[in-house]
């Protein structure tokens, strides 16, 4: 499996379809979604896909660059449902997991669980079906043999109960190419939708090379939390550079994180959420220092993605170029 910092052929984005996530905000939503792939069309190929219902809209919504295309969705979050493509035979194969609605805490989920095969289908890819539950966002590789996961997730018993930690760890290297699974404890605290993707936490950048998210309120679970992250990540032999600001949002009542590290790392570029939190430029500037080869962009669609569950990475999904 390539890393997100290799080069790309394309990014795919799904149009948000879940009306009952974002109620009346809706359409800001669908806006964001819109915004993202303009953006990412800047510097590399972007396909939107949505339904048939929302093609229209979709694109209209979106720049004359960014196809658009007709699949049947339940969500938009085609990091999880979507396929993992990993490299063999200097071909590419869409590697298509279980996908369950991550625990079945959404439904319905039916549409989902079979995009990654008709998206890659579509695409003209090759696909290999793999019984285990798994989503995109739950992992991370540096692309040179180390992956990156949560405990909490990849272990909860709502996903793959029946598997060991060492059978699980066994699957991943087996069907990604990798050699080691780093396994950090803990995502953030009040993700309980995804039960603690990895993307919100650690993002590879380099061979063993990790940006790690930090918190810097002692009073947030996420202080010691991040900080165990961090220990775990640096005990595997891990380089690790710290964003040290975690933003909070309160969003219709709802009280939510805007990490920094669910960025998307395309073509020449990072793509940053932001949320208007005082630290965003400085964040910026360090990730900049990070990622020196890169534009760093952030986009100000932050709060209406935490509340609708997840972040920029969680709506995007890499083709790696061949």
């Amino acid at each position: 499996m390539p890393a997100e910092f290799a080069r790309h052929q394309r990014t795919v984005i799904c149009w948000p379809a879940r009306p009952e996530i974002y109620g009346s905000r809706l359409v800001e939503a669908q806006t964001a979604h819109a915004a993202l792939a303009n953006t990412i069309s800047g510097y590399e190929p972007v396909t939107m896909i949505a339904n048939h219902e929302d093609l229209s809209a979709a694109r209209k919504a979106c720049a004359e660059n960014v196809d658009v295309v007709a699949l049947e969705i339940d969500d938009a979050w085609f990091r999880d449902s979507g396929p993992n493509y990993i490299i063999e035979n200097n071909e590419l194969v869409a590697t298509c997991w279980v996908f369950n609605g991550w625990g079945e805490k959404f439904r319905p989920f039916d549409k989902d669980a079979t995009i990654a095969m008709r998206w890659a289908d579509y695409a003209g890819h090759k696909t290999r079906k793999i019984n285990m539950v798994l989503e995109g966002g739950s992992l991370n590789v540096d692309g040179a043999g180390t992956l990156i996961t949560t405990e909490q997730c990849l272990l909860n018993p709502n996903r793959n109960p029946k598997l060991s930690r060492e059978q699980i760890a066994m699957q991943l290297c087996q069907e990604l190419g990798q050699q080691k699974v780093v396994w950090l404890p803990f995502g953030l605290a009040l993700d309980d939708d995804t039960d603690g993707h990895v993307d919100n936490v650690a993002a590879f950048i380099g061979e063993k090379n990790v940006i790690m998210q930090g918190c810097d309120d002692k009073s947030e679970e996420d202080f010691s939390r991040c900080a165990t992250n961090i220990a775990v990540a640096k005990a595997a032999g891990l380089k690790v550079h710290e964003i040290p600001v975690l933003p909070f949002v309160v969003t219709d009542g709802v009280r939510a994180t805007v990490p920094y590290l669910n960025f998307y790392i395309c073509n020449d570029a990072v793509i940053v959420p932001v949320c208007g939190h005082d630290a965003d430029s400085e964040m910026l500037a360090l990730l900049g220092e990070y990622i020196p080869d890169r534009d760093i962009v952030g986009l100000g669609i932050g709060e209406i993605l935490a509340h609708g569950g997840g972040g920029i990475h969680c709506i995007t999904q890499q083709i790696p170029a061949v």
